[in-house]
């Protein structure tokens, strides 16, 4: 049963995956700190987990938790992990009244003696329906109203949130408006009057429009290691290096050396030593490169090996080769992680910045 029905509260949904519910979340938490003084979160269903203690717990909620501690229980704040199989055991026997009765259960808590709750989604509005706990749906059982986010845009973006507010007003839940994503800057200005005509039509407000930020879009040495399934063989203690470029090296090592510039990532074969020692030449010069990744399953030999684990270079290895990697990292997705201090702190100026933040606590209280 749901005992909190007083706290504002505002759950962030989105259009698509990767639209940016996080980092407005991320972001909208830091602002409302700014005016309140105790601001619960809560992701009631989340599709990426880590175990915690033996708990399965939402990224995203570790992510809000170590960034802003905001004293309450994990468990409170990630109710519902979506495990590999949980899709077919719901299926087979779930039970809708307990997912319910989990959530209504968790947001008590999360919200007990806070000021204000960010509920944050886990996609579009139809996402979990197959087991019952959409983001339309579960945004309704929390009796909150809510914020869409989509990618910047007049046409295609505009049609999408239309779909969302469809089953949003299904589920009788008051959508309060919406933010534009990633948009360049360059195009900020010509987009807004046309954002605002558009969304007009389906009695909605712009709340604000987030520009691009390429510094977002950096993943760390620590990133592409997961990413690419690799391990490090040296200077792991340099995992939280950005990446800024990628180039695949394949030529000589004098000429190698033009792609060794600043945050950059080198691409090349595993025996390829007369490379590696001359990135480590490089990174002598204060030329501080971010990493290597070194392909097709193959290491230098032991004594160069020693050389590489006396400096400070990350070095990957991977089985893949050198195209698959590269075109790995291109398409990979970027999450903010805990510990990203200087992203963090870019989120929060943006969002603080670009979103209409009075207007949202506003309109949170608004019966």
């Amino acid at each position: 049963m749901l005992e909190n029905e007083i706290t504002p509260r505002i759950f962030i949904a989105a259009t698509r995956q990767n639209d940016g519910k996080t980092t407005t979340s991320l972001g909208l938490v830091a602002a409302l700190r700014k005016r309140f003084k105790k601001v619960g979160y809560i992701k009631p269903v989340g599709q990426r987990y880590v175990d915690v203690s033996g708990l399965k717990i939402d990224e995203d909620t570790v992510l809000i938790n170590d960034t802003y501690n905001p004293g309450l229980p994990l468990e409170a704040m990630s109710p519902i992990a979506v495990e590999p199989t949980f899709t077919r055991d719901y299926l087979d026997k779930g039970d809708p009244a307990e997912l319910r009765a989990r959530v209504e259960k968790a947001f008590n808590r999360a919200a007990w003696e806070q000021e204000f709750v960010v509920i944050e989604g886990s996609g579009h509005a139809g996402v979990g329906s197959v087991f019952d706990m959409s983001n339309a749906h579960t945004a309704s059982i929390l009796k909150s109203k809510a914020i869409i986010v989509s990618r910047g845009g007049v046409g295609g973006p505009i049609d999408e949130i239309a779909l969302n507010l469809a089953l949003f007003e299904k589920y009788k839940v008051p959508v309060i408006g919406v933010v534009l994503n990633k948009v360049l800057p360059s195009r900020i200005a010509d987009l807004r009057p046309y954002a605002e005509k558009g969304l007009a039509k389906l009695g909605l407000p712009l709340l604000g429009i987030v520009p691009f930020n390429g510094e977002l879009r950096k993943p760390t040495m620590n990133q592409i290691c997961q990413e690419l399934g690799g391990r490090f063989i040296a200077g792991e203690k340099g995992k939280r290096r950005r990446v800024s470029s990628v180039h695949i090296a394949t030529m000589t090592s004098k000429n190698a050396e033009i792609f060794f510039d600043p945050n950059s990532l080198i691409i090349v074969a595993g025996d390829r030593e007369d490379i590696v020692l001359s990135v480590l030449s490089a990174n002598q010069e204060s030329r501080q490169i971010a990493g290597v990744v070194l392909t097709h399953g193959l290491e230098p030999q032991p004594d160069i090996l020693r050389i590489m684990q006396a400096h400070n270079v990350p070095f990957i290895a991977v089985q893949q080769e050198a195209y698959e990697v590269a075109s790995k990292i291109n398409d990979m997705t970027v999450k903010t992680e805990p510990g990203d201090s200087d992203k963090i702190l870019l989120i929060q100026q943006l969002i603080e910045q670009n979103i209409d933040i009075d207007a949202i606590i506003a309109a949170s209280w608004m019966k």
